[in-house]
């Protein structure tokens, strides 16, 4: 059985493409060898729902210190710490 793997390729971020799509580089890799770059494509829609299920996903969880400057804890004076 083949031992994939998908995951976004470095140092080729998400772009906008063609049709206001959003396209996110994805490398493919089976047993420990790469095979192909492909992209996953997103209607602004359907990024929007992705972006929900994730933050979903994450709540709770303290982001990483190197973690994306949406994910940085705000902190309002006399308020509770928001994210």
């Amino acid at each position: 059985m083949t031992d994939w793997t998908i995951s976004p390729v470095p140092g080729r971020g998400l772009r906008r493409a063609e049709g206001g799509v959003l396209a996110l580089p994805l490398g493919i890799s089976g047993d420990g060898r790469h095979l192909a770059v492909t992209e996953l494509r997103l209607t602004p829609a359907s990024a929007e729902q992705l972006h929900a299920a994730l933050c979903y996903a994450l709540d709770g969880q303290l982001p990483p210190h190197d973690g994306p400057e949406c994910r940085q804890p705000v902190r309002y004076p006399g308020g509770r710490q928001r994210y």
